[in-house]
């Protein structure tokens, strides 16, 4: 798949596309290993999405973690691909990242051109997501956490996970069901506007 028509200068300057009338941005949604990366961008993709799904079978066993995701039965290989319009000036394309730590070797060229990114987490297992966050502060990409919540998952004040994920306060946390495209939608919302207000203040501080 061709990223070149993604290449953006580096942030603030690519930021301040958003304000530049007629977009097309790329942006991530990351996360661990099984915490709805696949999910999300089906759900709120306006086109049949693209995905790179393999059955997990016994050769993983003792090589992907599956504590707390033993039901899962395949996995994202390589990336998923979707788009979504959020106005008639701004169209997002997604990509879905591989959580397994075997294919983190693909994030660097994956996250080339990025605008921002979404990080899943299970409030049930946060290790599963403190490598893609770490990612994120080393790539100097925007990004807003987004907690999946599951059935099981026990409700826990957005403090609480602020501390335990160790992000820094300026970084916007909110809840969402990524099976919903409604919710899924407002995340990427959250993450627009995140991106906004951090390419303001770098305007306001030169």
């Amino acid at each position: 798949m061709d990223f070149n028509g993604f290449d953006q200068p580096a942030f603030p300057q690519r930021a301040e596309a958003l304000h530049a009338g007629s977009r097309s941005v790329k942006v991530m949604v990351a996360g661990g290993f099984g915490t709805g990366k696949t999910t999300m961008v089906g759900s709120v993709s306006e086109i049949v999405p693209l995905t790179t799904e393999e059955t997990l079978t016994q050769a993983s066993v003792g090589v992907d973690d599956l504590v707390g995701v033993a039901d899962k039965k395949s996995t994202t290989v390589s990336l998923d691909f979707g788009r979504i319009s959020l106005n008639e000036q701004l169209v997002l394309y997604l990509f879905g990242t591989p959580g397994q730590e075997r294919f983190w070797f693909l994030w660097n060229g994956l996250f080339k051109g990025a605008l921002g990114a979404v990080v899943l987490v299970d409030t049930r297992r946060l290790r599963s997501s403190f490598r893609a966050i770490e990612e994120m502060e080393r790539l100097e990409v925007p990004f807003v956490i987004a907690l999946n919540v599951f059935p099981d998952a026990r409700n826990h004040p957005v403090d609480e996970v602020r501390e335990a994920l160790a992000v820094s306060p300026h970084t916007p946390i909110v809840t969402c069901d990524a099976r919903d495209r409604v919710s899924s939608r407002d995340v990427l919302i959250a993450l627009v506007r995140h991106i906004k207000e951090r390419s303001v203040a770098a305007l306001e501080s030169r």
